[in-house]
Formats: structure tokens, C-alpha cells, sequence
């Protein structure tokens, strides 16, 4: 039986919320009502791309829809997904969920007075290479992620944690699946006047350890994790969305013939596209989504305490660059090594 189309408004038509806009305004299970921005000339563009309505106010549109995509700057999160879910409206709700804990508790609540669908916009769960990657991994001992890009001004008002880093916390928490038991961070801000880049441990019960580094003072864009647990190594690129899988085929190495390395065929298909079809489908059937609003407030978390983590120290100057010193790092060496490896792709 044929469905009747869910109708959809993009809440913030800046960069992410284009690319929503995009392929809602062409999904064959959509309607998109509308387009919101405060910025009504950005907001038109888009609408006139995708057939729809351009609003400069949000709230306009609320009472013509059945979901809405909340691609707003974070610490506008919590007002505008209140707003829609007070009208019974479903949300998915870019990432980070909320600015703060208290926020993101908040939206849980109303996601389960009103009834609603609470989906969380972790896209990289929805990356082939992810999703193949699942079937693969066991018991992992020790991660190393990177995740590095240029720098993007308009999201100077969050810190490279909350814009980048937090996709790669959650794809962690997926993957390990243990408690934590301790974290150790450092970080600089050379650009903005929040963090930049940070390298952060992240030591779980589990016993495996996790090495994180993102930073937006990249020349280029690098983004890979590699997985090392017992007699297997993987090596996914997100960029790509391509995947290596190491494993041994005897028990005792002796050549690299002892060796099989597995490079999978992967789908070509669009992440967001894929992110977008679940939330639909999670509509359409009731279901929780896969990055649920509990798996978004999660990383949120880890997040929150990493910042805090970098917070702790003395904030040191040296020519407008703030560096975050933790005493483990015993020096500026490290850190100075890690930007020097951000910029220059050494």
C-alpha cells in the first residue's frame, strides 16, 4: 500500500541543512513544505532549489508539517526542537544534540510526552564503511582516530570537540561498548576562541584505549579510524567510506603470506540519504532510531567532559594562540607536534 508523503520542513539552510533541503525536495516519501532561515534571502535560495516555501520565521511553518530537520546552530537546538515537538512534530536534530545536558534532558522529555520520533544527525553510523565494519569488529584493545579539515569560520562559536571530534566520540561508544574510566585531553586554540584542535585518550573498563585527534587547522581533509583487538587490524576511511580488514591465518606469523587482508565491496551510496530514509522509516513504523536521542545525550556527554577536561588547565598566550596544558603532556612538544602534523600533513 502506497504511503502518503511525510511533509518536512528544514529548520536552518546553512551549509547542512542544504544538503537536507537537497534530498528531501526529491525523496519519493517527502514533502518539503518548507525551508526557515532568519537569513530569508539564504533561505529562499534553497526553497527555489527544492520547490519549496521559504520562511524567515519557524515557528510559520510548525502547524503545515510532519517532521522537521532541525539544522540550526547548536544553542539554538533546544528552543526550536521544543517548539516543533510541542505540535507533535518529529525531529531529527543535527549534531551535537544540545549545548548542554540540562538542554538535551529536556528534549528527551518532551520526545516522550509528545510521542515523537527523536533522531540524532550522527551521519557517520550510516557510512558503508561503518556499517561494514560492524561485522568485523570484536573486543577491540586499542583505537586511533583522525579526523582533520580546513577552517570553517562559521563555526567558530563551538570548539573543534562539539563540531568534529563529537562524530567520532559516538562511533567509539558504538564500537567499544564499555564504560569509561578515564580521559585525558589537551588542546589550542589558534584561530577561534575556543579549542582548535585537541588530541584526547580515552581509557575504557573495557581495558581498550582510544586516541582521538581532530582539528580544523588542516590544509586538507583526513578522516580515518583504525580498530586493533586480537589477531585482526581494521582500517576504515570515512572519506572514502572504504574499508581494510587485516586478520591472520595461522596462529604463528612467519611471512606476510601468514596474512589476509579483506578490502570489501562497498555500496555507493550517501550517507545522509541513508540517515534521512531511517528517520523516515522510523516514522512510518514507530521505531526508536539507530542514533536515538539516549546514543546522542551519550556523546554529548563525552564531549562535555573533554571540554571540561581542556578547561581544567591554565590557558597560556603566545601570539593570540591559546594552548590547553594538561600535566601529563610535560611540555608544549606534544602538542606542538600534533598542529605541526594537523597543518602541514606531515
Amino acid at each position: 500500500m502506497k504511503h502518503k508523503k511525510l511533509r518536512f520542513a528544514v529548520i536552518g539552510a546553512g551549509r547542512i541543512g542544504g544538503h537536507h533541503a537537497r534530498i528531501l525536495g526529491h525523496h519519493p516519501d517527502a514533502e518539503l513544505v518548507g525551508v526557515c532561515d532568519p537569513n530569508i534571502w539564504r533561505a529562499q535560495v534553497t526553497a527555489w532549489r527544492t520547490g519549496a516555501l521559504a520562511y524567515r520565521d519557524y515557528h510559520q511553518v510548525l502547524d503545515r508539517i510532519d517532521a522537521a530537520v532541525v539544522a540550526v546552530p547548536t544553542d539554538k537546538h533546544h528552543e526550536v526542537s521544543l517548539a516543533a515537538m510541542s505540535k507533535g512534530i518529529h525531529c531529527l536534530i543535527e549534531k551535537p544534540l544540545a549545548s548542554s545536558l540540562a538542554q538535551a534532558k529536556e528534549i528527551l522529555a518532551a520526545c516522550e510526552k509528545n510521542g515523537v520520533v527523536l533522531q540524532v544527525g550522527h551521519v557517520e553510523r550510516f557510512n558503508p564503511a561503518v556499517l561494514k565494519a560492524l561485522e568485523f569488529i570484536r573486543h577491540p584493545r586499542f583505537v586511533t582516530v583522525e579526523r582533520l579539515g580546513p577552517y570553517d569560520p562559521r563555526v567558530a562559536d563551538i570548539g573543534v570537540v562539539m563540531d568534529l571530534m563529537i562524530h567520532d566520540l559516538d562511533i567509539l561508544l558504538t564500537l567499544v561498548g564499555s564504560e569509561i574510566e578515564d580521559i585525558e585531553a589537551v588542546g589550542a586554540s589558534l584561530f577561534s576562541k575556543h579549542e582548535d584542535i585537541a588530541n584526547v585518550r580515552v581509557r575504557f573498563k573495557s581495558g581498550c584505549i582510544a586516541d582521538l585527534t581532530a582539528s580544523r587547522i588542516s590544509l586538507k581533509k583526513h578522516r580515518k579510524i583504525r580498530i586493533f583487538q586480537e589477531s585482526s587490524y581494521i582500517s576504515l576511511d570515512y572519506a572514502s567510506a572504504s574499508l581494510k580488514v587485516c586478520r591472520k591465518k595461522n596462529p604463528v606469523l612467519k611471512t606476510l603470506a601468514d596474512v589476509d587482508v579483506h578490502e570489501p565491496k562497498l555500496p555507493k551510496v550517501e550517507p545522509l540519504r541513508s540517515e534521512i530514509d531511517h528517520f523516515i522509516e522510523c516514522i512510518r513504523h514507530g521505531r526508536k532510531p539507530w542514533p536515538s536521542g539516549e546514543h546522542g545525550m551519550e556523546a554529548l556527554k563525552l564531549a562535555l567532559q573533554i571540554t571540561d577536561e581542556l578547561e581544567k588547565y591554565e590557558v597560556t598566550g603566545h601570539q593570540q594562540v591559546r594552548a590547553f596544558l594538561p600535566s601529563w603532556v610535560g611540555g608544549i612538544g606534544k602538542i606542538a607536534q600534533t598542529v605541526s602534523k594537523s597543518v602541514l600533513g606531515e
